[in-house]
């Protein structure tokens, strides 16, 4: 369930939000199925809905081959890391977090639902650096598996914070200077302290018959990060964060007023500003290349919510298709990038 009240400082190594918002929530980057045999079925279509609460993705996939084909559907959640999400509150409820399914992923296919499997890996995430990394990278390049060496000191592959730390404070000491030496955790007077991220993967054994189309469609609760956003009617040099925003997101003279109004004004005078919260709805639609060829038919519905709240994102050919919706469709579709989208919740519908 999406968490409303923003009231922690998060780390930036799991806000996908600019470094102005400096309270806000951590969350998860979302994608579609993967491959494991790249390049020999084909997306026919794909119809994609995102919400604050929901994803829903539909496909057709077809086989042209002369022989079956079988391999593994894999749908894997990006990196979360233990430190952060002890350190800073998270769009995911912590009781959820620890449960085999912290997303609630179902899938179907040709309408019937697929027993999916669930497992969990360890790794190390590379250093972020000064710039925001794309939100593929959790997904393309998520790190240095490391399951076996916390499998060898039988260290839980746990998203509990408590429990990991347990875990590490009773290791022999040989153990702690082994994984300090890797980089794996710390250790002080207080407890031990996991370093490492846990990758949460869904996935199914599926056969493709040649010649024939495959009808799968897959759904999963949103977690998406946010926090405190501030706009500025007149921003000054100094406001670079905001020149950062208006770019990422292509935030026209229009839809930048509209912030304006769904915020709440403070201040006084010079001072003054709006102020109130932000989501950053990321979905990674590169990860469609790992099948053959383009989308043959690509839609897109991305729903805000209420119709008072405010998106804005870059991509060509968005149409309003009711108080809430927006589509975009396209024909033969290669993503050459991802999905961002700046999702302003309007003052009225949050709490006060």
């Amino acid at each position: 369930m999406i968490k409303r009240i923003v009231a922690v400082t998060a780390l930036a190594a799991v806000l996908a939000a600019p470094a102005f918002a400096n309270d806000g929530f951590g969350g998860l980057t979302a994608t579609g199925l993967q491959f494991d045999q790249t390049g020999v079925v084909q997306m026919l279509s794909e119809d994609l809905y995102l919400s604050l609460e929901k994803i829903k993705v539909a496909y057709v996939f077809r086989h042209s081959g002369d022989e079956d084909l079988t391999g593994e559907v894999i749908f894997p959640l990006p990196p979360i890391n233990l430190g952060s999400i002890n350190e800073s509150d998270f769009a995911i409820d912590r009781e959820q977090l620890d449960k085999e399914n912290i997303v609630n992923f179902t899938a179907t296919v040709d309408g019937k639902a697929v027993a999916v499997k669930t497992d969990r890996i360890a790794v190390m995430e590379a250093p972020y650096g000064e710039t925001e990394p794309p939100a593929s990278r959790g997904y393309n390049d998520p790190g240095t598996d490391i399951t076996a060496v916390l499998t060898k000191y039988k260290i839980p592959l746990s998203l509990d914070f408590a429990k990991v730390s347990a875990a590490l404070v009773k290791l022999p000491q040989a153990a702690k200077d082994d994984l300090t030496k890797l980089g794996y955790a710390g250790f002080d007077d207080n407890g031990g302290y996991p370093l490492w991220s846990i990758i949460e993967r869904y996935h199914w054994t599926q056969t493709f018959p040649h010649g024939k189309d495959v009808k799968i469609a897959h759904s999963y609760d949103g977690a998406f990060p946010g926090g405190i956003f501030i706009w500025k009617g007149k921003p000054t040099s100094d406001d670079t964060w905001q020149a950062e925003l208006t770019k990422k997101y292509c935030i026209d003279t229009g839809t930048g007023k509209a912030i304006l109004n769904a915020l709440r004004l403070e201040g006084e005078g010079a001072d003054q500003y709006s102020v109130g919260t932000a989501y950053y709805v990321d979905y990674v639609l590169t990860t469609a290349n790992t099948w053959a060829g383009p989308i043959g038919d690509f839609k897109l519905t991305i729903d805000k919510g209420n119709a008072k709240n405010v998106i804005s994102l870059c991509v060509d050919g968005i149409k309003k298709t009711g108080p809430t919706t927006f589509v975009v469709e396209k024909k033969n579709f290669t993503p050459a990038s991802d999905i961002s989208i700046l999702l302003i919740p309007d003052k009225s519908t949050m709490p006060q």
